[in-house]
């Protein structure tokens, strides 16, 4: 099982976190500071970081920037926990490297699925791995290399971005459910209610510029990649909005 390091700074949740982590066979680790947690990562080496963005010292973002930031920390997964719930800390935290996150109040059996989600994301082998690239219109993707241009400029996507991508395009032409997405991308039961999905693919879009409306909204089923790139037509902002409430 995994060392989980938990940085909160409330003492009950901290009681909570660390029973139910042991319960569930984990070994939780602890920092109430943005400076501990730094510490403790250099000593423990944990497999994934449970983190607070609301800290007393440094902020949890910029401690996601700083883990995402080394070479040596860069690949431990991050799971965020926030009690604001604004668009914008998460896209700033996926934009980072985070892998999910979690809106304080949350059911702790819903953090516990997505924790075991995104500890066997980061245990499974890359099926990528030493595969050709990909070429699709203005998008080149090479998975091997961990590599995606658009008009022949590199973009610079997240290990999680990359999957997503990478699972679009291959099935281009088909619909993708969120719960699949969830449970190919993520590795999460689509059982889950989580507006995950949606954040992912808003700012992949986002970074992807002129090849993101490749990525195609189907209202109130999924995502699909079309197969057309070069009749592809410039999308408007409205029509990349979610249609999930």
């Amino acid at each position: 099982m995994a060392r989980i390091l938990v940085v909160e700074d409330e003492k009950d949740l901290q009681e909570v976190l660390s029973y139910n982590l042991r319960q569930a066979g984990h070994t939780p680790l602890m920092a109430t500071a943005g400076r501990d947690a730094l510490a403790a990562v250099a000593e423990h080496g944990p497999e994934l970081v449970l983190l607070d963005l609301m800290l007393p010292d440094i902020s949890g973002i910029e401690i996601c920037r700083r883990l995402k930031g080394n070479a040596a920390t860069k690949d431990i997964p991050i799971v965020m926990v926030t009690a604001k719930g604004d668009e914008v800390d998460r896209v700033v935290g996926f934009e980072l490297g985070a892998d999910d996150y979690v809106v304080k109040p949350y059911s702790v059996r819903e953090l516990l699925l997505r924790i075991e989600a995104v500890l066997r994301r980061a245990a499974a082998p890359s099926s990528s791995a030493g595969d050709g690239a990909l070429v699709f219109g203005k998008l080149r993707v090479d998975r091997g290399a961990h590599r995606v241009w658009v008009d022949e400029e590199e973009v610079t996507l997240t290990a999680l971005e990359l999957r997503l991508l990478s699972t679009l395009l291959e099935r281009r032409g088909r619909v993708q459910s969120r719960p699949a997405l969830l449970d190919d991308v993520w590795r999460m039961s689509g059982e889950v209610t989580t507006r995950t999905v949606d954040t992912h693919v808003k700012r992949l879009r986002e970074k992807l510029g002129n090849a993101g409306p490749y990525i195609e909204t189907v209202r109130g089923v999924g995502y699909r990649f079309t197969t057309a790139a070069d009749d592809t037509a410039a999308i408007g902002d409205g029509d990349f909005e979610d249609d999930e409430p």
